[in-house]
């Protein structure tokens, strides 16, 4: 089995369990925070949306600078509602899962860089940052989401085994 095959449930599940928890996130509380130093709902939101399209850049890229010298750097999604986000992240699983899908294990392992203003952030094979930088990530973001949800009495779903707001085990969607 190639590493991309061997992947791809695992990317299924935890898109699955990220798209219930993002459709929960109301748009009249995108700009509601814990703390004046956390994001906001909406971009915590936005930036787990986002991060699954990391995957299709890092599988067509060499490289990634996120605020080139001499260019426009990016600009981070922000979604109007509720609607328009999860319809971006599924976007960006259906991306991500195409990249992955036609990936062989040698194009996996190549190298890969993430660069701010020229510089070097890290350099990794491309599956250490599917898996570590990317995937691992938005996990630990959708846990911070999950507790935004339920700071804000909105009913948490179940990801890893049930939650106190539903008695059901997450499934993969």
């Amino acid at each position: 089995m190639s590493i991309s095959q061997s992947l791809l449930p695992e990317l299924d599940q935890e898109a699955g369990t990220t798209h219930k928890l993002l459709e929960r996130v109301p748009a009249d509380k995108f700009d509601w925070k814990p703390h004046e130093r956390s994001m906001t709902m909406g971009r915590l939101a936005a930036h787990i949306a986002e991060m699954m399209g990391w995957i299709s850049t890092t599988m067509s890229t060499d490289k990634l600078d996120f605020a080139p010298p001499g260019g426009e750097p990016m600009v981070p999604y922000a979604p109007k509602t509720t609607a328009d986000l999860v319809a971006y992240f599924d976007k960006n699983v259906a991306d991500a899962k195409a990249a992955l899908a036609k990936a062989t294990d040698q194009e996996l392992m190549q190298n890969w860089s993430l660069l701010s203003g020229g510089n070097v952030i890290f350099t990794m094979p491309r599956i250490a940052c599917v898996r570590g930088m990317i995937m691992n990530h938005i996990i630990h973001h959708r846990g911070q989401l999950s507790v935004y949800l339920r700071l804000n009495n909105i009913p948490v779903p179940a990801m890893y085994g049930p939650s106190a707001d539903e008695n059901t085990f997450a499934a993969a969607s």
